[in-house]
């Protein structure tokens, strides 16, 4: 919503337009020359000036004058508006161009991704094939160097063995050949021993010899004796003459005694002396045996030594092998690691390239955002020319809003009733919809599809519900069918910050503005007031007084009047009014106005609204700062106790509804009897004001004269047309649709603001 000139916030939205944002206009493309613009082009001081300009009269009686002056102003503004559109649909053909080259280098940066994902995967698949390969070859290749390892070890240590066994073999062999000495000279020891025994052998026959000699010398002795013992006795007598013989003899008997005394002595040396070269020989022939065994055992050793070797050069053999088998894996490492490095590189280059895609795209992308800002502020400017030209010529603004499809609808497999122009003409603000094969085509201020959200819908309204700051009589009200979802558009979904409805979130922001004007000296009064009518009765939903809002056989406990007074205020009698200082209190009084309102169950809905709700706040503003403005810009308010007055009317009206799928009786049959009474005369009076007669009719109704402010004077109205997406409901929702262009079409007058000085009493008014 876009309000006059004076308005500091919509000066600055202008700004926003014509300030240093890339929007030049007096830059638009020189392609309009052919358009019925005829060539011209409008410059921000040429829009600036266009949209506040003031109308000058010679005499403010003479309407025709003013007629023209009104119609050639409008006629500019169409001017200005079309050359809007024409840049605009220039802006849109760049940003089509834009986003097909963005598409087109989208597509192929996926395609390279993809290509570049596919061979990535290809490398990262050769990469864990060399990685496993390598690690197996490492694993190998330990597993090789800890038996080459322990090889090595076992044949340094076989080296050393070798070479400790090739000592003691040496000096084995020393030793060897010593005792092969001392056996060669223990043989000839032996020899000369055997040949000793053999002499002494033959001595000892000879011996023998010589002592059986000596024994038949002996014996011959003793016979001699026994004959000299014989011849004794012959010869005792000759005693004299044989004792010298005898003497001789004796002597001779010693000697032989003697030396064979001798002999026996020599004999027993001998004996001894052939014992101990007995006993010797023995020793001598079991160190033979013993240097046999020690010469076997070395012959062994060396045998055993000499299959060493054979292993051992086996060892070297197999190490050597081995060895060739770790280089040949070396070399396969390195031809891996170069493949690596090229695919490392190719990678590289592949990345530099998705950098440089990556980064035009981003380019592209900004010239896309800049060029969807354009098209923004070219929508905003739009926009702000089209709600100029409204307020000029006092239309009510009508926004569409499709409730999206609920789990108990019955028709979610049925062909689809409504679709959407995406022409840039219509984008946003036309709605299409097909009945018996026919299609019908709305346009309307703003359509809002079943995604749209409760924060999208209040966006649109946000500046609207600003003007009841500003001063403005601002009116709000949903209209369609039962189950179309108006009260969910008001109010929301209790409990559920994201779902909000107008109605909290209109709040919200009027008491946010508040808090934020009041450095500025803004000084704002809050009232609010509750009602409902139903059954063409008034309730005071704010009431205190059980017995004034008891309803009674269709008769309201206290009765209430409508009054309008020459300044186009309204005035309840005896309505409760509240003065409220924050949100929190406004939404205490929502929650108790819902308790009191009237609600009910029907085949069509569960929780059917069965009145019209009015919510009402007054709001009073006093400029309490020599100066005060949005941002700071110098407006209308440069008086001290300069007030404004503006007046927000936010109308949840009951829906309409057929009996024949309503199924209502009884009490129920009398509501829908007085809701479609009541939205016929608001019907009625739509119709009277579209083709400008001089009777309409308010007081057909309690709710139509109700909103005589809001339809037929100086408000800013718009209404809500809520459209049930059943097929089933399509009659009502093609009725709500043809209603909600009558209303677009119809004038109503150009708003104004209330400026006043401060009064001591002030009521609360729904104009």
């Amino acid at each position: 919503m876009v309000g006059t000139a004076n308005n500091g916030r919509l000066r600055l939205a202008f700004s926003l337009v014509n300030g240093s944002q890339d929007l030049d206009l007096s830059s638009a493309p020189a392609s309009n020359a052919g358009s019925e613009c005829g060539g011209i082009e409008f410059t921000r001081e040429d829009v600036e000036a266009l949209v506040n300009e003031k109308m000058k009269y010679k005499n403010k009686f003479n309407y025709k004058e003013r007629c023209e002056n009104m119609m050639e102003y409008i006629k500019r503004l169409r001017l200005c508006i079309k050359w809007f559109q024409e840049l605009e649909g220039e802006y849109a053909f760049e940003q089509e161009k834009l986003r097909n080259a963005l598409e087109l280098t989208e597509r192929r940066c996926s395609e390279m991704e993809v290509a570049l994902n596919n061979k990535e995967e290809e490398l990262n698949l050769i990469i864990l094939e060399l990685r496993k390969s390598l690690a197996s070859l490492q694993d190998k290749l330990a597993k090789e160097e800890s038996e080459k390892k322990a090889a090595v070890d076992s044949l340094t240590k076989e080296k050393e063995a070798r070479t400790s066994i090739e000592r003691s073999q040496a000096s084995l062999s020393e030793e060897l050949e010593k005792v092969q000495g001392e056996l060669d000279g223990a043989n000839q020891r032996i020899a000369s021993i055997n040949d000793m025994y053999k002499l002494l052998q033959e001595y000892n026959s000879s011996l023998q010899l010589y002592n059986s000699k000596l024994q038949t010398d002996l014996d011959t002795a003793h016979e001699t004796i026994k004959r000299g013992e014989k011849e004794r006795s012959a010869i005792v007598e000759n005693l004299h003459t044989l004792r010298g013989q005898h003497k001789s003899l004796q002597d001779q008997l010693m000697s032989s005694i003697a030396s064979q005394d001798e002999v026996m002595k020599q004999k027993d040396a001998l004996l001894n002396e052939v014992a101990c070269l007995r006993m010797e020989l023995h020793q001598t022939r079991e160190d033979r045996e013993h240097y046999q065994q020690q010469v076997q055992s070395l012959a062994a050793e060396v045998s055993k030594y000499k299959e060493l070797a054979t292993n051992s050069s086996e060892l070297e053999e197999k190490c050597l092998s081995q060895g060739n088998q770790i280089q040949i894996l070396h070399d396969q490492l390195a031809v891996a690691e170069r493949k690596l490095q090229m695919s490392d590189m190719s990678i590289f280059e592949t990345r530099n390239e998705f950098e440089g895609q990556k980064k035009l795209i981003e380019e592209l992308q900004n010239h896309l955002e800049d060029a969807e800002f354009k098209l923004i502020e070219g929508e905003k400017l739009r926009k702000k020319l089209h709600n100029t030209i409204l307020e000029l010529k006092g239309n009510i603004r009508v926004f569409c809003r499709v409730r999206p499809q609920l789990p108990d609808d019955s028709s979610s497999n049925q062909a689809k009733v409504f679709s959407y122009p995406t022409s840039m003409e219509y984008l946003g603000r036309g709605i299409d919809m097909t009945q018996n094969a026919q299609k019908h085509s709305f346009t309307f201020d703003k359509v809002f599809m079943p995604d749209a959200s409760q924060e999208e819908v209040f966006v649109e309204i946000s500046q609207l519900v600003q003007s009841a700051l500003d001063g403005y009589k601002v009116c709000i009200f949903a209209y369609g069918q039962t189950g179309s979802g108006k009260t969910y558009t008001m109010m929301g979904k209790p409990g559920q910050p994201d779902e909000k409805g107008l109605i909290p979130r209109s709040l919200e922001q009027i008491f946010q503005t508040k808090q934020a004007l009041q450095p500025q000296g803004w000084r704002y009064e809050m009232q609010v007031s509750m009602l409902e009518i139903y059954n063409e009765t008034i309730r005071d939903l704010l009431s205190t007084n059980k017995d004034a809002s008891r309803i009674e056989n269709g008769v309201s406990g206290k009765q209430y009047t409508i009054k309008h007074d020459a300044n186009g205020n309204t005035q309840v009698s005896d309505l409760t009014i509240v003065d409220v200082q924050s949100s929190r209190e406004v939404k205490y009084l929502l929650d108790r106005a819902a308790h009191s309102r009237s609600v009910g169950k029907t085949q069509m809905n569960e929780q059917s609204s069965r009145s019209h709700f009015v919510f009402t706040m007054r709001i009073t503003g006093v400029n309490e700062a020599p100066y005060s403005s949005f941002n700071h810009v110098p407006t209308l308010h440069q008086s001290t106790e300069q007030q404004v007055q503006g007046v927000l009317n936010l109308i949840d009206l009951a829906g309409s509804e057929r009996l024949s799928k309503s199924g209502s009786t009884g009490d129920r049959l009398k509501e829908t009897q007085a809701i479609n009474k009541s939205l016929s005369s608001l019907a009625d009076v739509i119709f009277a004001l579209a083709k400008k007669e001089d009777h309409v009719p308010f007081r057909n109704s309690k709710l139509t004269y109700l909103l005589q402010p809001c339809l037929g004077g100086d408000s800013k109205t718009l209404m809500f047309v809520n459209i049930s997406p059943e097929p089933s409901s399509a009659g009502e929702s093609l009725c709500s649709l043809r209603f909600a262009a009558r209303v677009n079409a119809c004038e109503i007058g150009t708003p104004r603001r209330q400026l006043n000085m401060r009064t001591s009493e002030s009521r609360l008014s729904y104009g």
